[in-house]
């Protein structure tokens, strides 16, 4: 019984590692992705660049994290949040492309736009349905933080991955809350401006 609980661990110790190396190589082809965008004219935020070399950053710790009773603390946390994280960028994507589709069929953009430059008052539904979910991830990442800041108080804590995961999650949250919140400022801004118009 206790070789094959060493090997139950062995395995979810080499799945945690693929995944995490898999999470390294998606945040570093965004960010190439993003450098190749920006070079041919995109106007990607910055924080969503920098939002990236810190989520690749957070990756790679993760993946160097040694296996004991810290990391085994935070692993289903960290689990958990990446597939909540996951169906948000599922439907950030279905958002997405449901608005490109509309102004597709309504001849306001080219086949081969990628992103909704602008923004309409039909978006609002749409995005009104995503903002609870992005919040609650948004919240979801000072969690995180907080959990990996206590941990690093306990004195068994000797690995620095811990404190590094919980800046890393900090940073995300304090750029993402309020980038999140300046975006629909704005949007909600220009909607009133374009409604007063009317």
């Amino acid at each position: 019984i206790l070789k094959s609980n060493a090997e139950h661990v062995f395995w979810f110790r080499v799945l945690d590692a693929l995944f995490n190396f898999l999470l390294v190589w998606y945040y570093c082809t965004l960010t190439i992705r993003e450098s190749i965008l920006i070079s041919n004219g995109s106007r990607i935020k910055g924080w969503w660049v920098f939002h990236h070399y810190v989520s690749t950053f957070l990756s790679g710790v993760m993946l160097t994290w040694p296996d004991g009773a810290l990391y085994q603390m935070f692993r289903n946390q960290f689990l958990s949040y990446n597939l909540y994280q996951s169906f948000v960028q599922f439907l950030q994507y279905y958002y997405q492309s449901g608005c490109l589709y509309r102004l597709r069929a309504l001849g306001e953009r080219h086949n081969m736009d990628l992103t909704v430059e602008g923004f309409q008052s039909w978006m609002w539904r749409g995005l009104s349905f995503l903002l609870p979910f992005l919040f609650f991830g948004h919240f979801w990442q000072l969690y995180n933080s907080i959990t990996l800041f206590k941990m690093f108080q306990l004195p068994e804590c000797k690995e620095w991955q811990v404190l590094m995961c919980g800046c890393s999650y900090m940073v995300l949250f304090m750029g993402n809350l309020y980038t999140t919140l300046r975006v629909v400022y704005q949007k909600y801004m220009n909607n009133q401006d374009k409604s007063k118009l009317l």
